[in-house]
């Protein structure tokens, strides 16, 4: 694979991201995971979150003057409330438990910070509809440790497309990075993509 012409550093530490740019053909120069707070503001709504929280990632990490920032966020919505990341198997349990059954939304928001400095956004909203779950499907779910640390508590590239009984948009932006945006989000920065 070509080195990029435009040095790229991917503000994430989320080996799916990198797997996601790879499948563009895109190899980050560098990888710096940025240290924001993640707490949502009150009566905040998750649209808003995904979008702030993909600019305030790219705003954290270092920018030489030659390199391009990209940054993301995915964020499960159920309704408007925002769910969690799963960081306990008791939180994983009970947000398998709220989208049993139920449509939520995967909003996935990438910023990219370009070499003169103009960020630009994109979101992907992808309706994902889960099947009914039974407590041992779930229960089985949560011990094979896959969703743990995943927003909303699964992750799609895995077992839990098994429980996915519809999915309208993109698939590349459950996983982390939807690649329709991400691909014209770098090629308006300047990254000579095909």
């Amino acid at each position: 694979m070509p080195p990029n012409l435009m040095p790229l550093v991917l503000a994430s530490s989320s080996p799916r991201r990198r797997d996601l740019l790879a499948r563009l053909g895109v190899v980050p120069d560098r990888i710096a995971a940025p240290a924001i707070d993640e707490t949502p503001r009150p009566r905040e709504l998750p649209r808003v979150y995904a979008q702030r929280l993909a600019v305030e990632k790219a705003l954290a990490v270092q920018r030489a003057p030659d390199e391009t920032v990209i940054a993301g966020d995915t964020t499960i919505a159920l309704g408007r409330a925002i769910l969690p990341p799963a960081e306990t198997e008791a939180i994983q349990r009970d947000l398998l438990v709220r989208l049993s059954g139920r449509r939520h939304h995967a909003l996935s928001a990438i910023c990219v910070i370009g070499p003169d400095g103009t960020q630009r956004t994109r979101l992907s909203d992808t309706i994902v509809a889960f099947r009914p779950l039974s407590p041992a499907e779930i229960d089985a779910y949560v011990a094979c440790g896959e969703g743990l640390g995943k927003a909303g508590g699964y992750a799609i590239q895995g077992r839990a497309e098994a429980f996915v009984r519809f999915i309208h948009g993109s698939h590349s932006g459950v996983i982390g990075l939807p690649l329709t945006e991400t691909r014209a989000l770098l090629r308006a920065a300047g990254l000579p993509l095909a």
